[in-house]
């Protein structure tokens, strides 16, 4: 009997045969390696849909570019800001400092990490959960509330109080040499942890790495201001703001959002998350004295409502997706049927699996954050098309923003932040009444956009 366990010469040999049998295939193949699966699988038809003009739009400003590195998170959350002051004080355009967040967000990370090693470190090094927490220490990523919980602790500066840096363009190795750091700190102090090191005599050793952590980061993006001098003229070239600001005062005065009325919606319909209940993930965080995150899970139709709403009343809405599903970069479209890839290969690939599934299987989680600024409404006032400012250049896409389209989210939309005004009675007093259940850290809901 032939071993079925292994690839042999006659199993290659009748797939070749079956293969070059079709002209479709040889067709697609010298397409594809001339010029990549997504070109070759493109639906024009489906592409010319997308439009450039929308029922419900939000202005904004100049695209914002997060260049090489993973701060879309803090981009999109300083986008839904920025535009408050431009409202304000009649701007052409302004930018809030991306430079600034990211320089706490690394020292509060760190803390978390230690404290995390600290918490961890009676359990076993090749266990699940200390392999975890030393696989990405530091990411770029992020989520709404780590982003709440470093403006409530440092607050906001104009961009050109911390202006971009080398390193904040391009964080390669700002991540890799403070993740070095960190886990080399990590062994230090489960090292200390097995010789009989109290948890306050690890955290006396950790006051002193936080220190290095500090001069690494000052050492790549320079110090963040403690006050600045702001002018700011409108539109008319008047003077609209002037003085000199403390980080929380300048958020006070030109932003002046309360973040404790934005909440979190997510929608994963897997059997281990019941909608309409809320969740939170373990050990997910940057500043340990805020907590950690917290979601109300709703049908994807319930963050649709709560997006248009903010949306009518002229304001953005942060989002996350799974943003290179069904994606055609160039041109900034997110449409399921943009790509005919199954039509291309012959046999599914992409289609076996359901919302559900690809969460479970590892297939698709929460990889970006952006903001949606417009949609438009069918006849009955359903939504069919978004336009989302992206936060990768004027010159990427449509002037760089892109359009998805309402099935795509369905499908790939994971996350909306919206007022908590916008919610129902129900849903509002859930997630502020209701026990939050507990994620594990592994789980896809705590991914970092």
């Amino acid at each position: 009997m032939d071993d079925l366990s292994t690839v042999t010469a006659a199993d290659v040999s009748a797939a070749s045969e079956c293969f070059f049998s079709q002209r479709a295939n040889i067709v697609a193949k010298n397409a594809v390696t001339a010029k990549g699966v997504r070109a070759v699988a493109r639906v024009p038809e489906a592409a010319a849909l997308n439009t450039t003009t929308f029922d419900i739009e939000v202005k904004q400003g100049a695209r914002t570019d997060q260049k090489r590195s993973g701060r879309c998170w803090m981009f999109a959350s300083l986008n839904t800001m920025r535009m408050r002051v431009i409202d304000a004080y009649k701007l052409k355009d302004f930018e809030l400092s991306q430079a600034y967040p990211l320089f706490w967000d690394k020292l509060e990370k760190s803390n978390f990490f230690f404290e995390n090693i600290i918490d961890t470190a009676d359990q076993p090094l090749d266990g699940r959960l200390v392999s975890f927490l030393l696989t990405d220490p530091v990411s770029d990523g992020g989520q709404w509330d780590m982003f709440k919980a470093l403006v409530k602790k440092y607050g906001v500066v104009p961009k050109e109080a911390m202006p971009e840096s080398a390193s904040s363009s391009n964080t390669r190795d700002l991540d890799g040499y403070l993740t070095r750091y960190l886990r080399s700190s990590a062994r230090k102090l489960r090292s200390a942890f097995e010789a009989g090191a109290s948890a306050d005599e690890l955290r006396a050793q950790k006051k002193q790495m936080m220190a290095n952590v500090y001069a690494l980061l000052v050492t790549c993006l320079g110090e963040p201001p403690a006050s600045f001098s702001v002018r700011l003229r409108d539109k008319d070239d008047k003077m609209a703001l002037s003085g000199t600001f403390t980080p929380h005062e300048f958020y006070e005065r030109a932003v002046g959002l309360n973040l404790d009325d934005y909440v979190s919606l997510i929608s994963a319909p897997t059997v281990d998350k019941p909608f309409g209940c809320t969740y939170t993930v373990s050990r997910l965080g940057n500043v340990v004295e805020a907590g950690g995150v917290r979601y109300l899970n709703l049908e994807p139709a319930e963050l649709k409502r709560a997006a248009i709403r903010q949306l009518e009343d002229g304001l953005p809405v942060w989002f996350g997706c799974d943003v290179d599903q069904s994606f055609i970069q160039e041109e900034g479209i997110m449409d399921l049927d943009a790509l005919a890839i199954d039509d291309l290969f012959g046999f599914s690939v992409v289609g076996d699996f359901d919302k559900a599934a690809r969460l479970d299987y590892g297939e698709s989680l929460m990889t970006h954050a952006m903001v949606l600024e417009g949609v438009n409404l069918d006849g009955k006032g359903r939504p069919t098309l978004w336009k989302v400012e992206n936060s990768w250049g004027k010159d990427h896409a449509k002037d760089g923003f892109d359009t998805l389209t309402d099935a795509w989210f369905d499908e790939y939309v994971y996350q909306v932040v919206v007022d908590k005004k916008y919610l129902t009675d129900q849903q509002r007093e859930a997630f502020e009444t209701m026990e939050p259940i507990e994620l594990a850290p592994w789980d896809p809901m705590g991914a970092l956009a």
